[in-house]
C-alpha cells in the first residue's frame, strides 16, 4: 500500500493494492466476527440461562441482575485490555496484538463452555464465570483498535470509511451467528430443559475452531503502512498513553460520549436485556413470555439489517462525512427508541423482529464510520492508543451496565417504557457531543503530518 508520506491519496489502487485491500478487509471482518461470536453468545446466554444455572440460590429477580452484572464487568476491564493492547499496538505494531487478542478471547470463551455450575461446586462456579468473563473484556478492549486500524491505515483516502466498515460488520455478523447457533440449540439440538443442562455450551466450545481460522487469515495480512513508516522514521511516541492524556484528553471524553449511545441502545438487542424481556415466563415476573427460539431467530434476523446498515452508513460518510452520516444515525433512533418495546409486548415474532430491525437502521448508521471517524481524530504515534482507549471508555459510559439498568427499572416501574426514556437520554447527550467535534475526513494520517492531525478537532478550542 501507500507509504512514505501518500498514504490516503485519492489516486486508484493498483492490482496489487486491491488484492492487499481485499485480503486486509477479509482478515479484519473475520477477526472481529470471531470476537463478538464470544462476545454476544455470553450475553445472549446471560439472559437466558446464566441466572439459572450460576445465580439461582439468589432468587429470580436478583439471578437475572447478578447475571447481567457479569455482562457489564468485562466492560471495566476493557480499558486495561485498551491500554495494554495501545501501548504495544503504537510500538510494536498493529497485526501481532490482533493475534493476541483473538487467542485471549477464544480461549476464555471455550473455557466458559466447560465450566461446573453452582449446582456441582458451588460459589466457585460464578467466581470463575466472572474471572473468564474478565478475560473476555480485556481482549475486546485491545481487538477492536487494532482491526479499524489495520483497515483503515492501509486504505485510499477516499475508501477510509468503506473499509473501515468492514471490521464494523463483525460486530452485527458475530450477533448473526451467535443467535443463529442458539436458535438451532434451542430449537432443534436441545430444546426445553436439554438446552439448560448441555445444549448451551455447544456454540460456546465451537470457539476453538474459530480461533484456528482466524489466526490463519490474519497471519497472512501485511502490517499497517502507518506503523511501517512510524518505525522507519522511529516516530513512535514513548509513552503513548500519558501522550494522549495529557493532549487530548477532552477529545477522548467527547469522542467516548458519540460511542456511549450507540453502545447502550446497541446493548438493549444485542447484551441480552432484550432476549430475557422477551422469554422470562409470566409467572416468573415477565411481562411477554415468549419462547426462546422465535425470539433468537428475530434478533438475528434483524441483525442482518444492522450489517447492511452499517456498511451503508461507512461508505455513505466517504460522500458526506462522518459527522453528517452520524447525525442520520442518531434522528434515526430517536425516531424509533419509543416504538421497540410497544412492538416486543405484542409477543408476535413478526413484530418483535419489526421492533429490533427498526431499531437497527440507527444503531448500523451510528456505528459503520466509527473506524475511519475515530483513525482520522488522533495523531498516527498515540493512534492504537487513542483508539482503543476511547472506544473502552464509550463502552462503559454507554453498554456496559445498560442491561442491568433496564432489568432494575422494569423491576422498579413495571414498565419498559422507563428504559426507552433512559435510551433516549444517552442518545441526546451523545448526539451533542457529536455536534461539538468537528468532521475530519480525509485528514493525512501518516507519521509526516502528526503536526496537522494534532490541531484541535474540537468545536471551540485552538489546540487538544
Amino acid at each position: 500500500m501507500s507509504t512514505n508520506g501518500t498514504i490516503g491519496t485519492a489516486a486508484a489502487p493498483s492490482d496489487t493494492e486491491r488484492r492487499e485491500l481485499r485480503r486486509v478487509a477479509f482478515a479484519t471482518v473475520i477477526g472481529t466476527t470471531i470476537e463478538w461470536y464470544d462476545f454476544f453468545l455470553y450475553a445472549s446466554a446471560a439472559g437466558l440461562v446464566f441466572g439459572t444455572l450460576f445465580f439461582e440460590p439468589a432468587g429470580p429477580g436478583a439471578s437475572t441482575l447478578l447475571s447481567f452484572a457479569t455482562v457489564g464487568i468485562s466492560f471495566l476491564f476493557r480499558p486495561l485490555g485498551a491500554f495494554l493492547a495501545g501501548h504495544y499496538g503504537d510500538k510494536i505494531g498493529r497485526k501481532a496484538m490482533l493475534v493476541v487478542t483473538l487467542i485471549l478471547m477464544g480461549g476464555a470463551t471455550t473455557l466458559i463452555g466447560l465450566l461446573p455450575t453452582y449446582e456441582t461446586i458451588g460459589i466457585a462456579a460464578p467466581v470463575m464465570l466472572v474471572l473468564l468473563r474478565i478475560l473476555q473484556g480485556l481482549s475486546t478492549g485491545g481487538e477492536w483498535g487494532g482491526a479499524v486500524l489495520m483497515a483503515v491505515e492501509h486504505a485510499p483516502v477516499g475508501r477510509r470509511g468503506r473499509m473501515g466498515a468492514f471490521p464494523q460488520i463483525g460486530v452485527p455478523i458475530g450477533l448473526l451467528l451467535a443467535s443463529g447457533v442458539l436458535a438451532l440449540m434451542t430449537g432443534v439440538v436441545s430444546p426445553g430443559d436439554a438446552f439448560v443442562e448441555w445444549g448451551w455450551r455447544i456454540p460456546f466450545l465451537l470457539s476453538v475452531v474459530l480461533i484456528g481460522v482466524g489466526i490463519v487469515v490474519r497471519r497472512t495480512v501485511e502490517e499497517s503502512p502507518v506503523f511501517l513508516e512510524i518505525a522507519e522514521k522511529k516516530a513512535a511516541a514513548r509513552t503513548p498513553i500519558l501522550s494522549l492524556f495529557r493532549r487530548h484528553w477532552l477529545l477522548v471524553l467527547l469522542a467516548a460520549l458519540t460511542f456511549a449511545g450507540n453502545n447502550a441502545a446497541g446493548y438493549m438487542t444485542t447484551g441480552g436485556y432484550l432476549q430475557n424481556y422477551a422469554t422470562t415466563p409470566v409467572a416468573d415476573g415477565g411481562l411477554v413470555g415468549m419462547d426462546r427460539t422465535p425470539v433468537l431467530l428475530a434478533v438475528a434476523a434483524a441483525s442482518v439489517v444492522w450489517l447492511v446498515c452499517t456498511f451503508a452508513a461507512g461508505a455513505l460518510s466517504d460522500r458526506i462525512g462522518r459527522r453528517n452520516t452520524y447525525i442520520i444515525g442518531w434522528l434515526a433512533f430517536l425516531a424509533t427508541v419509543f416504538l421497540l418495546f410497544p412492538l416486543v409486548n405484542t409477543g408476535n415474532p413478526w413484530l418483535l423482529f419489526l421492533g429490533v430491525a427498526l431499531f437497527a437502521v440507527g444503531n448500523g448508521f451510528t456505528y459503520g464510520q466509527q473506524a475511519a471517524y475515530f483513525a482520522e481524530l488522533f495523531p498516527a504515534s498515540i493512534r492504537y492508543s487513542g483508539v482503543s482507549i476511547t472506544y473502552a471508555i464509550g463502552a462503559i459510559l454507554g453498554g456496559a451496565f445498560a442491561p442491568t439498568i433496564a432489568a432494575w427499572l422494569v423491576q422498579t416501574t413495571g414498565t419498559a417504557t422507563s428504559v426507552a426514556f433512559y435510551i433516549a437520554g444517552v442518545m441526546v447527550v451523545a448526539f451533542a457531543a457529536t455536534l461539538l467535534l468537528r468532521d475530519r475526513t480525509g485528514i493525512p494520517l501518516g507519521p509526516e503530518h502528526e503536526d496537522e492531525q494534532a490541531l484541535s478537532p474540537i468545536y471551540g478550542v485552538s489546540k487538544a
